[in-house]
């Protein structure tokens, strides 16, 4: 059972369950009277309970329900064209509600759908946000916003989000050992050393070309690996939702857990509020994309910063606090779930399925992020591996990947100044060229 929920829990939410199976009673039984006009207006007044109902448990069932005010503000400066960084600003503040419902109502539609299924939807949903966000990058021409937005993702579910969850953890239960499932974490830590094979192959690939122009084949070699990412990840549904599912569930189960939930709303009703919340999240999106540049400019500091670093942390605050509740209640399968599970989801199914969309629609975007990401993305899933090896936990293991990602953060934070005053952006195939000739002159003595 996911722990997303966590803080989505309103102090309606019996209330409105009440009024829904009270509500779903009288319709069904309406249909065996007659059709009085009296009859009429008492419908019509349990559809009205039923809306406000959900209005109260989806616009005001989270403690970010204070930051639903600024989806029409962001809205509005845009308009008006206000001021590109305020736009920015408030856009990125308006997502976190809206990322941290969507996973909400997620859950509400798998419980009428299964497991298996809800496990499908929260694996394409989960990180809904971060697929738009690169889909709208990717429509406007902008593959290194794409390829940093959808990289910062990874490192700030490894390293930020589970460190934190390890180090709250490890303090609130200092007398007590904490152990999770190395199977589970095991086969995620795989999926991500795959994932960052993936990724070093075309850097390696392109840097072998002694003459000539490696683009096309570097670009044949990325669709080729993102169609078998892509299977693999499929493979691993399959896996995990079907015939070794139990391995997954050992350890999420504790004796004092809470019965068993239920859904607060329906399920019309759910995939109503899920269409809707996408689109709001598209156009919120869409702000970001189109100012990110101009805040770069205008903060003095670097598009791979803003993209890495401060675009995951907004966009799954919430979900990142769902990981380190659940921390805190010595959940930890939960939180490794939420955290590695979704870093395994952006490695293993974003980036090829973002690749695949592009390769669709004619749109050069390939699996080369470049040597500095290259490196840290293959750093931070070693040392991740290493962290969860043994399937013991403690507050040390959280500090080490905290202090890691804080290194990774000013490492982006003083790498360039921005494109338009100059600076050279650590992603140009000149510069990379550069630093490999050097690396190769310091190996090999004599003229190259």
């Amino acid at each position: 059972m996911s722990c997303r929920g966590v803080v989505n829990e309103g102090e309606g939410k019996g209330k409105c369950k009440e009024i829904y199976e009270q509500s779903s009673h009288n319709l069904s039984s309406s249909s065996l009277k007659s059709q009085t006009n009296k009859f009429h207006l008492l419908t019509l007044y349990e559809w009205l309970r039923l809306l406000l109902c959900n209005l109260h448990q989806v616009l005001l069932g989270t403690k970010l329900s204070l930051l639903f005010p600024l989806v029409p503000v962001a809205i509005l400066l845009d308009q008006f064209h206000l001021g590109n960084v305020w736009v920015f600003i408030i856009s990125l503040l308006g997502l976190a509600p809206l990322a941290e419902r969507l996973g909400f109502i997620t859950e509400q539609i798998a419980f009428y759908t299964g497991p298996t299924v809800g496990g499908l939807l929260n694996a394409t949903c989960g990180n809904a946000t971060e697929v738009i966000i690169a889909v709208i990058a990717l429509w406007h021409g902008k593959n290194n916003v794409v390829k940093y937005s959808l990289l910062g993702s990874v490192l700030s579910n490894l390293l930020l989000v589970l460190g934190t969850s390890l180090l709250c953890g490890g303090l609130a239960h200092m007398k007590k050992e904490q152990k999770f499932n190395t199977t589970a974490s095991g086969i995620n830590c795989s999926l991500l050393m795959m994932a960052s094979l993936s990724l070093m192959l075309p850097l390696a690939f392109k840097h072998s070309f002694i003459h000539g122009d490696a683009t096309v084949s570097v670009l044949k070699l990325s669709r080729f690996t993102s169609v078998i990412m892509l299977l693999a990840y499929g493979a691993y549904l399959f896996f995990q939702l079907s015939t070794h599912r139990q391995v997954f569930d050992e350890g999420q189960e504790t004796e004092d857990e809470e019965e068993e939930e239920e859904p607060c709303i329906g399920l019309i009703s759910s995939i109503i509020w899920l269409c809707a919340i996408t689109v709001v999240i598209s156009v919120l999106s869409q702000f970001v994309v189109v100012t990110i540049e101009d805040v770069a400019e205008s903060w003095g500091i670097s598009v791979s910063f803003i993209s890495i670093i401060l675009l995951p942390i907004v966009g799954n605050a919430a979900e990142h606090a769902g990981a380190v509740l659940c921390a805190l209640k010595n959940k930890l399968d939960i939180s490794l779930g939420i955290a590695v599970g979704s870093a395994t989801q952006i490695s293993m199914f974003v980036i090829p399925f973002i690749t695949v969309v592009a390769w669709i629609r004619d749109i050069y975007m390939d699996l080369d992020f470049h040597l500095l990401d290259t490196l840290i993305l293959f750093a931070t899933v070693l040392i991740t591996a290493g962290v969860l090896q043994d399937g013991n936990s403690n507050y040390m293991k959280g500090i080490v990947l905290l202090l890691c990602y804080f290194i990774i953060a000013a490492c982006f934070f003083l790498l360039q100044t921005p494109l338009t005053n100059g600076g050279v952006d650590h992603g140009d195939t000149e510069h990379e060229e550069v630093v490999i000739r050097e690396i190769v002159r310091a190996a090999i003595p004599g003229p190259l």
